[in-house]
């Protein structure tokens, strides 16, 4: 039987084919296992107690309010506010199921079947299978030094059909963060051509700076331009509770509500009590955990720089490094495959973030361990030399 979505697109999902190939391996020495980024710790004491107390609560495993519960969206707004410049009300937050819904959700608002979206690249696979089986057309941003977009090279790519900009910064899978006055120049663009800016800030609280990641809440008019989405599961180490938010105006929250109650009606209950728990108890841990990623970072960065194998580093940053492989005359996959079968290392092909092979690699830093580094640097010099 063929599905429609199989007429849409035909990529499979590059995390669930990165671990097919698992298959593949002998299996004589422990797996570098860099594919599905993750983090490596348990969530915060604080918050698996609330989430047992308000499992056995009597409302538990009710519904909540759509845009979700009160108290967390309250929380989020509150935070916002202390931590960009302007202010954020609870009002302009829904939360969703994950910052992946947030993404379907708000495109599901925005375009349309013939419409255009632009993605900067290397773009989030998710976001470009979305926008295909939703017969919306991805447009693509080449990126600028370092593999940070430029709202210059953007311009050019805005058509009566677009809709919207998409920028992930820090970037999944390049690791690359634009500046706060690169997002702004992206914001001024957008509220031009009256197109959204969709900024995916995920990863925001893992960047190598302390100041506001952009200044777009401070404006008088952003709730007529930008869409923030954002996740607590990279953050808070609840990838499996499945929640994230929406921050953009009142109306465009009440567009993406009608959505949501179709889909799931809310996000799960008790993703939603972890949240509220980390963000209101467990800011220590907070910090303590994104110094442990900038750790592994910093392990990983500094046995690359020594080009292992010819394995070179070419940006990082949040949980990734994106790295091009040495074998310029060979399909990308068959490196893929090759790292697993011969040298027990599993990372994601960088087929699966842009729209042809240029050679790259997407490897998930944060899942290792800064003693296994040197290991990783000698599989990669025996996997050069082939």
């Amino acid at each position: 039987m063929r599905t429609r979505a199989a007429t849409r697109s035909q990529i499979d999902s590059p995390i669930s084919s990165a671990y097919d190939l698992l298959r593949f391996r002998a299996g004589e020495r422990a797996l570098l296992d860099l594919a599905q980024a993750a983090p490596p710790y348990p969530p915060a004491e604080q918050v698996t107690e609330h989430v047992a107390r308000a499992a056995a609560a009597p409302d538990g495993g009710e519904y909540t309010e759509v845009p979700g519960l009160p108290g967390l969206r309250e929380a989020f707004a509150a935070e916002l506010t202390r931590d960009y410049p302007g202010e954020v009300s609870p009002e302009q937050v829904v939360v969703t199921a994950g910052c992946n819904q947030a993404f379907c959700v708000a495109v599901s608002a925005l375009a349309g079947p013939g419409d255009e979206v632009v993605l900067a690249l290397p773009f989030y696979f998710n976001h470009d299978m979305w926008l295909r089986l939703n017969e919306i057309r991805p447009v693509y941003l080449e990126p600028g030094d370092g593999f940070v977009p430029r709202a210059a090279g953007a311009e050019r790519l805005i058509t009566r059909r677009t809709r919207a900009i998409v920028l992930v910064t820090p970037g999944n899978p390049s690791g690359a963060t634009v500046p706060p006055e690169g997002i702004a120049e992206f914001a001024d663009l957008a509220r031009r051509h009256g197109i959204a800016l969709v900024v995916d800030e995920t990863y925001r609280s893992f960047r190598d700076s302390d100041g506001a990641a952009h200044a777009l809440f401070g404006e008088p008019d952003w709730t007529g331009t930008v869409v923030s989405l954002h996740s607590f599961s990279k953050e808070l180490a609840l990838p499996g509770y499945r929640v994230g938010a929406i921050v953009a105006s009142a109306e465009f929250n009440r567009q993406a509500c009608k959505l949501l109650d179709c889909v799931a009606v809310c996000a799960p209950r008790l993703g939603q009590e972890a949240a509220l728990a980390g963000l209101t108890a467990a800011a220590g841990w907070r910090r303590d955990r994104a110094k442990e990623i900038a750790c592994r970072q910093d392990a990983f960065a500094a046995v690359m720089a020594g080009r292992p194998g010819g394995f070179r580093l070419c940006s990082a940053g949040g949980f990734f490094g994106w790295v091009r492989h040495p074998f310029a005359d060979r399909p990308t996959e068959d490196v893929v495959r090759e790292l697993v079968m011969r040298h027990d290392i599993l990372v994601v092909p960088g087929t699966a973030f842009l729209p042809d092979d240029r050679g790259m690699l997407r490897v998930s830093c944060s899942n290792l361990d800064p003693a296994d580094a040197g290991e990783l640097a000698a599989r990669l010099r025996r996997a050069g030399r082939g």
